[in-house]
């Protein structure tokens, strides 16, 4: 039994396998657009109902705009590379929270929101599009998806250590799940950490080629160390640190800016 269920996830795996555009990473994905982003938008929607949102009319427009550019970049880049029907899956939508929370975050399919606590680490346009960039760049990689997948190959694997220790000793199953629970979220956190990474990356092309200044998603993370509070060992954390976070931008603006420029010539030949 162990052997069959580790020979579907082989073959479903790889079935499923492609590639995040622009950085070429590998990813897995299972779960279809057509069952997540349903559920994506209606939880969004059962948020909004649940949460304040700001009746700041100026903090409001001025976050809209950005999402708005920054989606428009990014949809003509889709189109402009064979990506068409995805980029009409996508409804995309920007909305402010009261709330001191320092946070945004982007669901599956174009839903983000900003809480008005992050709005003083923004500072500016450019951070607000530095932050934006990010959380629309987690839903061009898919990584919603990705991690519905990784959830759902652990919930499998768990069966499969199951399965293979029925016969063992209780002290031999105890090693091996302590084992298993261990390497596996240590492994979705490393996981988490590849994502936050991309998306910076992804989110800072995409700032760029929508006009705003890359120099500022630096700035963001600078003013976000500022803030003081006690961080876990970066091995143990879903994010990379802050400081990892300022040197992997202040490295990547020059081929950020490159990626951009190409990436606007190619859409002004289409």
């Amino acid at each position: 039994m162990k052997k069959i269920i580790s020979f579907l996830l082989v073959i479903i795996i790889v079935a499923s396998c492609s590639s995040v555009p622009i950085t070429g990473r590998k990813r897995i994905n299972l779960i279809p657009d057509s069952q997540v982003l349903p559920m994506a938008f209606a939880q969004y929607n059962g948020f909004l109902k649940e949460h304040n949102i700001s009746k700041d009319a100026t903090k409001t427009a001025e976050l809209q705009s950005v999402g708005h550019r920054i989606s428009k970049a990014v949809d003509r880049f889709m189109r402009a590379n064979g990506m068409t029907q995805e980029a009409n899956s996508y409804k995309w939508e920007f909305n402010l929270v009261e709330d001191k929370t320092v946070n945004a975050w982007c669901m599956p399919g174009g839903k983000v929101v900003f809480y008005t606590g992050i709005l003083p680490i923004c500072a500016n346009e450019d951070g607000i599009a530095a932050v934006m960039g990010h959380e629309v760049a987690h839903a061009f990689a898919k990584h919603g998806q990705e991690r519905m997948t990784q959830g759902l190959a652990a919930q499998l694997g768990g069966v499969a250590v199951a399965i293979g220790t029925a016969n063992k000793p209780e002290k031999t199953k105890q090693i091996w799940n302590l084992a298993y629970g261990i390497g596996s979220q240590l492994g979705m956190l490393k996981y988490s950490r590849v994502h936050e990474t991309e998306a910076d990356k992804l989110g800072m092309v995409f700032m760029i080629m929508a006009g705003y200044n890359p120099k500022e998603a630096v700035n963001v993370w600078i003013r976000m160390s500022q803030r003081g509070g006690q961080q876990p060992p970066e091995i143990l954390s879903t994010h990379p640190s802050n400081q990892t976070r300022i040197q992997t931008l202040t490295n990547f603006i020059p081929e950020a800016k490159r990626l951009a420029k190409k990436y606007n010539a190619q859409m002004l030949t289409q």
